[in-house]
């Protein structure tokens, strides 16, 4: 705590330092200038700011001002949320914005606020520039942030069938972060100068660009700089305030999954012939089996034999060449019959703890509870996934599958990194939890199989 202390006042003494630097640069330039009308000092700013800001008239025209800033910003936020969103959907959609974006980006803030001065006058002259200058920077930050969305937190997402609002809060929303901060950092600070500038142009009633502009005509020009430090003030504390609510909406997490959980439904799969190459590779060819409920079939083979893409296109992440694939029983989920697995990969969500992570797919609390208990030890469970070991991330991907609202599992070389006694354990949870779903162990160890039991499958 002292150490951390100790940090912050270091910090805060830089910064005051660095501040009390520039205020004498600032002195030094004025007294070398000796012109208080082509420049002023802080001294005589600070007199012409204290001689407006007790005014009524003072905080109309900030007031008026900040309203159509606001305003400006929150429609160009809105509106480049939805148009990022609707970019990322849909590769037609991007090409057709394109154009417009690019449009914004390139024309001078001097000519948005010609025309539209023309058009309808300097009532909201500057919101209708704050907009199209800020629209752009939300549009390609959120366009890129949803870009960068790990793709294999998706596919485990769809696997899951994770329902939307936890899909935006844990994969999509930590990808998005680092884009809006930049966003917010740069979009702010613009839109408001972009605002004041068209101000200053159309000069509207109560405004800061109009208070700039008279302080101009009368050579106030420390007017100008007192009005100056308004408008950075303004930037600075939206920027801060914007940047708040951002991460707090982050951080901020839904509900726990409504309705009522739902049991697994016997099923059945059937392959037939089915194939699928990489670009000229061949991964697998001539595959036939039929998998019911109730059993569990040990997928083994040699490496690079295609056992995981198998599972992929069981699960409906990959599409096979040739052959077919059908699917018996009844439906659970809006896709048909609900998957859960471990993936090769730990595929969880970093900053959450392993009990929010098993939760994020299940409406049966407890289940989800019990198997974590049975996995791992008591303290390991709050803790974010991130801090754990390989062996531990590794068993809360089992406790995720195990604990899903899913007709049938597979379970990709589950036990990578577990030693024997937690193997062991491992492979109790899973007789314990599985019921009587279909399940398909991708194993290279006979003895898993012999163990649990399982039918060999050999491709």
């Amino acid at each position: 705590m002292k150490n951390w202390r100790s940090m912050a006042e270091k910090k805060w003494i830089r910064r005051t330092a660095a501040c009390l630097f520039w205020l004498c640069v600032w002195q030094s330039v004025f007294l070398l200038a000796d012109n208080k009308i082509l420049f002023a000092g802080p001294v005589q700013t600070a007199k012409a700011l204290l001689s407006e800001i007790f005014t009524f008239a003072f905080w109309q025209v900030t007031g008026m001002s900040l309203f159509r800033i606001l305003l400006g910003l929150f429609l160009a936020f809105f509106a480049g949320a939805l148009l990022g969103i609707a970019a990322y959907k849909s590769a037609f959609l991007k090409e057709l914005l394109s154009p417009l974006m690019l449009f914004c980006k390139a024309v001078p803030v001097a000519s948005f606020a010609v025309i539209l001065l023309i058009w309808w006058g300097a009532g909201l002259l500057s919101t209708a520039v704050i907009f199209l200058v800020v629209l752009p920077m939300v549009y390609i930050n959120i366009y890129e942030g949803l870009k960068s969305a790990d793709e294999k937190l998706l596919q485990m997402a769809k696997v899951f069938d994770m329902p939307l609002r936890n899909k935006v809060f844990y994969v999509y929303l930590p990808s998005l972060a680092p884009f809006m901060d930049g966003c917010i950092k740069t979009a702010v600070g613009m839109g408001i100068k972009a605002g004041v500038a068209a101000e200053v142009i159309g000069t509207p009633k109560w405004s800061l660009g109009g208070e700039l502009y008279l302080s101009k005509i009368y050579l106030d020009t420390a007017g100008v700089f007192a009005w100056t430090a308004v408008v950075t003030a303004l930037g600075f504390t939206l920027e801060k305030a914007i940047l708040f609510c951002r991460r707090r909406f982050c951080k901020s997490r839904p509900g726990p999954i409504r309705g009522r959980k739902k049991e697994s439904v016997p099923v059945s799969i059937y392959t037939e012939d089915i194939g699928k190459a990489f670009g000229d590779h061949a991964v697998l060819c001539g595959i036939t089996k039929k998998l019911e409920s109730g059993k569990l079939y040990c997928l083994t083979g040699a490496s690079g034999a295609g056992k995981t893409t198998l599972v992929h296109m069981l699960a409906g992440l990959e599409k096979p060449d040739r052959g077919r694939m059908e699917m018996q029983g009844g439906k659970s989920s809006k896709s048909g019959i609900s998957a859960a697995g471990v993936f090769q990969e730990d595929r969880l969500c970093e900053e959450e703890s392993a009990a929010v992570n098993v939760r994020l797919v299940s409406r049966d609390y407890g289940k989800s509870e019990e198997c974590l208990k049975e996995l791992l030890p008591v303290e390991a469970i709050s803790l974010p996934v991130k801090n754990l070991s390989g062996g531990m991330r590794r068993r809360v991907c089992l406790a995720r599958a195990l604990a899903a609202d899913a007709d049938w599992l597979f379970l990709d070389e589950p036990f990578t990194g577990l030693d024997e006694e937690n193997k062991e354990r491992a492979i109790r949870t899973i007789e314990k939890y599985r019921g009587n779903r279909l399940t398909v162990l991708v194993t290279h160890d006979m003895n898993d199989a012999a163990k649990l039991g399982g039918e060999i499958w050999k491709i």
